[in-house]
């Protein structure tokens, strides 16, 4: 029983520890160098520094990262819920992923920081241009990473289906969605770490709060260190995103993180009975 319990527990300490160490380190080495080079704080303030002016204007940063947050969600809501719908009805007529998927890749082309304050002119300083420059970012790795999902449905599985008389509706939902939801948390997960810097670049140019503004005016307040408090907090809220959709991931599809172990744990194995197999030389 201790055994079983303490397994998860020493795998996620095993995963965590090395990247955990490395911003440990490099932490320790910034603080090192601006401690003793005689840099400026103005230039590159200390790691501590930047804490202790992120706690000194808590309340500056929480008004700002409320609304950061909020852009955020909301941009991300309808970014799945609408590549959700756009990939499901590509997956359901054949000629239409040969004709959209162009128009999704060329989308991608375009820098968003050029595409940004046009949509700020267009739709003014409020919620909705942050949360269309989200919808922008995220909107494609989600719609491709769901199709790849449904095209690699088995063959096998769908054949099975038809021959026992299921509809293509039935077959959609016991076969093909099931398939492609691993490939679509992945595309989730890519956009979840790009959400938050689409709201804060959708902010830096044209917003009245939010952590992009707070940027640019503690900038040209010459406070390094409150650019990288800000910085730090939209990597936090980058992180708690991605944690969320890998908390979701796990209790939508469980069986997949199973057989993803599996499979792992049988390649482990696998070298191992050959060499025991071999004997000793």
């Amino acid at each position: 029983m201790t055994d079983g319990a303490g397994q998860p527990a020493a795998g996620g300490l095993h995963r965590l520890g090395p990247p955990l160490a490395l911003v440990a380190v490099l932490l320790g080495a910034w603080e090192l160098y601006a401690r003793t080079s005689g840099v400026s704080p103005f230039v590159l303030p200390a790691p501590t520094q930047v804490l202790g002016a992120l706690w000194d204007f808590r309340g500056e940063a929480i008004r700002h990262a409320i609304p950061t947050l909020v852009e955020t969600v909301v941009g991300f809501t309808l970014s799945i819920a609408g590549a959700t719908a756009v990939a499901i009805a590509i997956d359901r007529v054949g000629w239409a992923r040969r004709a959209v998927e162009p128009l999704l890749v060329g989308s991608q082309t375009v820098p968003i920081i050029a595409i940004a304050p046009l949509i700020v002119v267009w739709f003014g300083f409020g919620l909705l241009p942050k949360v269309l420059v989200v919808v922008l970012v995220t909107f494609f790795p989600i719609t491709i990473a769901l199709l790849d999902g449904f095209a690699s449905t088995s063959a096998e599985a769908t054949e099975l289906m038809r021959s026992l008389g299921a509809s293509a509706g039935q077959t959609f939902r016991k076969v093909r969605w099931p398939s492609g939801l691993p490939a679509f948390f992945t595309g989730l997960r890519i956009s979840a770490t790009y959400g938050v810097v689409a709201a804060v670049i959708g902010e830096y140019v044209g917003a009245t709060e939010g952590l992009g503004i707070w940027m640019q005016l503690s900038q040209r307040s010459f406070r390094t260190d409150l650019v990288f408090a800000a910085i730090l907090l939209t990597a936090v809220l980058s992180i708690g995103l991605y944690g969320v959709v890998v908390l979701v991931e796990r209790a939508t599809i469980p069986w997949w993180r199973a057989s993803r172990s599996a499979t792992r744990a049988e390649n482990v194995r696998e070298p191992e009975l050959e060499r025991r197999a071999i004997g000793p030389a």
